[in-house]
């Protein structure tokens, strides 16, 4: 095809993607696009798109072929679209499922029908230390321990491995989902809940048991891993953020499966119980007393025969626990996140230990649906004062974020938007504790950190989902797995350098669907030309990503 002057895509050959924002089109194409390419830009009309290799392989995972790709391509460019792009999209994505993993006779087999591929494999020094010998020419044998490692090498080496050599069962356990949550409400579970457990779980196959499921924030993830624990009825251990988001699963697992207190154990710094169904953070598997140390809690990996792992926001998944990931391939592992962006750059590791993109629902679809909330969201610039402009100038790169982040003008600001929003549920979120404990006082609002005790933030969050109190201002403790439902404004004060990730998270805490239909308001306010709008413009990827419109606006017009 030639393409149309009218269509919104501009295909670059270096594998860039130009989307022209203020185009009829724009939507349809940037929701296609978002299946197989990565954003890494989102300024005012033109959108920068890249398709990588690891984009395409968790494309080709999801069940997108080559032609697929090449059509939505074709169907919304402006021009022809360059011969490389579509010989290198067919390249990559015919790579996923050249090698693969299987299981004969109790050994553990790489296996290819090109025996040029095997031999590079062989002679390959990033693969050699995990493999012990050349069946024939089709066929290598892997270490077994090596099972996750063996991955990680060809992937760095441009070779996607697809793992069929199943899983074990684990120690079974009787898991069904409750019919009546303990409000007396019936539990049913949405139809992309289960579609996306159903894939995962794929009927129980090696095809199925490893990979992410990628859902928004306030779509229920939660209610996912529940699913798949209920297909798996296996013993399961799940790895979450913090001691509030243990908390979390703990309530939801009593209330919506017919488990009971004793099937569940909580392995905390406070208490150490393992049950059938454990939940810890990452926090405690990663803490040692000395960086040289072992990692003592990592024994809990061997304590039970586990049949599923599950890794919630898996995105902020540790290096170390990367580390202890490649050494359990047999069993089945769900990674749950909102966004596959890490600050890390890790991306890879996932695919290759947790395993590739199995399902994923773009966050508008959800919205349209009335699954979650409709959201604003706004970008307030205001202005550095008289006063500190001279500080600012002296300070080095992380000072300036700081000095920007705490902008003694945004008080002003919020006080405006509190009173705009003076009959709503109310968040602000920040990073900083001096900044937040001055709007905390002056304001008179509760402030939540991470040295607020655990009786006292499930008070604070409790009274917060009963309308009790209608604000709240929360410190990074806030970003993951906090169930505030009705919370409909979002205030960002400051936050992390750029973080997408983070920006997921707190647009995910105002996003569950309100009783009255109205929309989510999510403001961050930032420091005009500052450091922390440099910042801004990366954060705004994420919400670009999503398909959310982007307004700016100058604190005079707030």
């Amino acid at each position: 095809m030639t393409g149309q002057p009218k269509n919104p895509l501009i295909v670059q050959g270096d594998r860039t993607v130009l989307l022209e924002v203020d185009n009829p089109l724009y939507t349809e194409a940037r929701d296609a696009l978002a299946r197989f390419a990565e954003l890494e830009k989102s300024p005012e009309h033109i959108h920068t798109y890249r398709i990588s290799p690891l984009s395409l392989w968790n494309a080709a995972a999801s069940g997108m072929s080559a032609d697929e790709i090449t059509a939505a391509l074709e169907r919304y460019s402006k021009f022809r679209v360059p011969s490389n792009i579509t010989r290198e999209v067919s390249e990559y994505i015919s790579r996923y499922g050249l090698v693969k993993l299987v299981r004969e006779n109790d050994e553990l087999l790489l296996v290819s029908d090109d025996p040029a591929t095997i031999a590079l494999i062989w002679r390959s020094h990033a693969a050699k230390p995990f493999l012990i010998r050349a069946v024939n020419g089709r066929s290598l044998v892997v270490k077994p321990r090596f099972r996750g490692h063996i991955k990680q090498a060809l992937l760095r080496i441009g070779l996607p491995v697809e793992d069929l050599a199943g899983y074990i069962t684990g120690a079974p356990l009787d898991i069904n989902l409750a019919e009546v949550m303990g409000n007396g409400a019936p539990f049913v579970v949405r139809h992309y809940q289960r579609d996306s457990s159903e894939v995962f779980h794929a009927g129980g196959s090696a095809r199925g048991g490893s990979g992410v499921i990628v859902l928004p924030c306030g779509a229920g993830k939660t209610i996912v891993g529940l699913a798949i624990m209920a297909l798996c009825k296996a013993e399961t251990l799940i790895l979450v953020t913090s001691i509030t988001a243990v908390n979390q699963w703990y309530r939801e697992i009593l209330d919506k499966t017919l488990l009971t207190e004793d099937d569940i154990g909580v392995y905390t710094a406070q208490e150490k119980n393992d049950r059938p169904i454990t939940i810890t953070t990452y926090q405690m598997l990663t803490y040692r007393k000395r960086k040289t140390s072992q990692f003592p809690h990592f024994e809990l990996f061997n304590r039970r025969f586990w049949g599923l792992i599950i890794y919630d926001e898996v995105h902020l998944l540790p290096a170390p626990v990367f580390r202890i990931t490649a050494e359990i391939q047999a069993c089945r592992r769900l990674g749950l996140t909102a966004t596959l962006v890490r600050e890390d750059h890790k991306e890879d590791e996932v695919f290759s230990l947790i395993g590739p993109k199995r399902y994923d629902v773009p966050w508008k679809v959800l919205e349209k649906q009335g699954w979650i909330a409709s959201a604003e969201c706004i970008e307030i610039r205001i202005p550095l004062p008289p006063e500190t402009r001279m500080d600012y100038a002296l300070a080095d790169g992380r000072a300036k974020f700081r000095i920007a982040s705490e902008n003694f003008l945004k008080r002003e600001i919020v006080e405006r938007l509190l009173r705009h929003h003076s009959d709503e549920l109310v968040l602000i979120i920040g990073q900083y504790i001096k900044q937040l404990k001055a709007l905390s006082k002056d304001l008179d609002i509760p402030l939540i950190t991470g040295v607020t005790g655990n009786a006292t933030r499930e008070k604070l969050y409790g009274e917060f989902r009963r309308g009790e109190i209608r604000r709240l201002i929360v410190s990074k403790v806030g970003n993951f797995a906090i169930d505030l439902p009705d919370a409909n404004v979002a205030i960002q004060v400051s936050g992390t350098f750029g973080s997408r990730q983070e920006e997921a998270q707190r647009l995910g805490r105002i996003l569950r669907p309100k009783r009255d239909k109205s929309t989510a308001h999510f403001y961050s306010l930032v420091t005009r030309d500052s450091v922390e709008q440099d910042f801004a413009a990366n954060r705004q990827l994420f919400l670009t990503e999503q398909g959310y419109s982007y307004i700016i606006k100058d604190a005079g017009e707030v």
